[in-house]
């Protein structure tokens, strides 16, 4: 009994293949360049994240080379690029991106953060000014500050600085760089404060802890702060605020610093050594 019901669904199936035979073929096409954009995807997103930059540039070039007109492989060429800081390579990379129909404000964000990379403040500047004020975005506002700093127009720096805070979730490396402004500009207590802050939003962020012992020992504070730190990164802040007192000529003061980063160091702590050596006129 089932048979003919059997024998129905084959001719059927048969009939269906031959009749559209063609187009199960273009669909199958179809279906494999979608499971191969997949991959193309996923593969760039690994050589974004976890491939070396040189290796992620090459294949991004290679992708390229076959498939010229995606914006996908373009950024990820761009971003590579950076990564591997052939800063001068990334400028041209991001502006080919950014004649693509599909480029967007962000693209032209990272063209002018590629050109500061690339010692082109000018050009960075011009590239920011060219992108509306609607968009807003962290990236743009510390872009924006740090050209402000090498003009030295201090006030819009500090407008551009906290603008960038009030962006982010993660300021501590902006208020590194807004405290490190105002240590370039004399203003020691304020660059002490601002580091203060970027150590608290991030305690494993050494380059702050060591700006902050640099701002206190500008005020001749030649004490460590109440941070957290372990064995080497303390002797390491010794050896920085001994430089500190050294240099504005506390030198018997940089002295007992520098015997307390040596005694401290869980290993032979050469830099400090010498430096040791040096004042002693043993070196």
């Amino acid at each position: 009994m089932r048979h003919p019901l059997l024998v129905t669904l084959c001719l059927s199936g048969a009939v269906a293949l031959s009749a559209c035979g063609e187009s199960s073929e273009q669909s199958v096409d179809r279906a494999l360049q979608s499971v191969n954009a997949v991959d193309d995807a996923d593969l760039s997103d690994v050589m974004l994240s976890v491939a070396d930059a040189n290796e992620a540039v090459e294949y991004f070039k290679r992708t390229l080379a076959e498939k010229p007109g995606r914006i996908d492989l373009q950024r990820g060429l761009a971003i590579s690029l950076v990564r591997a800081k052939r800063f001068t390579e990334a400028v041209p990379a991001w502006q080919n991106v950014l004649k693509n129909a599909k480029s967007t404000n962000d693209d032209r964000v990272d063209l002018a953060d590629a050109q500061i990379r690339a010692g082109r403040w000018e050009d960075a500047e011009k590239t920011l000014d060219a992108i509306p004020p609607t968009h807003e975005t962290f990236k743009r506002y510390r872009l924006e500050a740090m050209i402000a700093d090498s003009n030295k127009e201090w006030s819009k720096a500090d407008h551009y600085y906290e603008t960038a805070v009030g962006l982010t979730t993660r300021p501590a490396g902006v208020m590194n760089n807004w405290g490190y402004s105002k240590l370039s500009r004399g203003d020691f207590a304020d660059a002490e404060r601002l580091f203060g802050e970027a150590v608290r939003q991030d305690n494993t962020l050494f380059t702050a802890k060591n700006n902050l012992v640099l701002a206190r020992g500008a005020q001749r504070k030649y004490t460590l702060p109440v941070i957290p730190m372990d064995q080497t990164e303390r002797a390491q802040l010794l050896h920085t605020m001994a430089l500190s007192a050294i240099k504005q000529g506390d030198t018997e003061t940089g002295k007992q610093l520098l015997q307390e980063a040596i005694d401290t160091h869980p290993q032979h702590f050469e830099s400090a050594v010498r430096a040791m050596r040096a004042l002693e006129g043993t070196g």
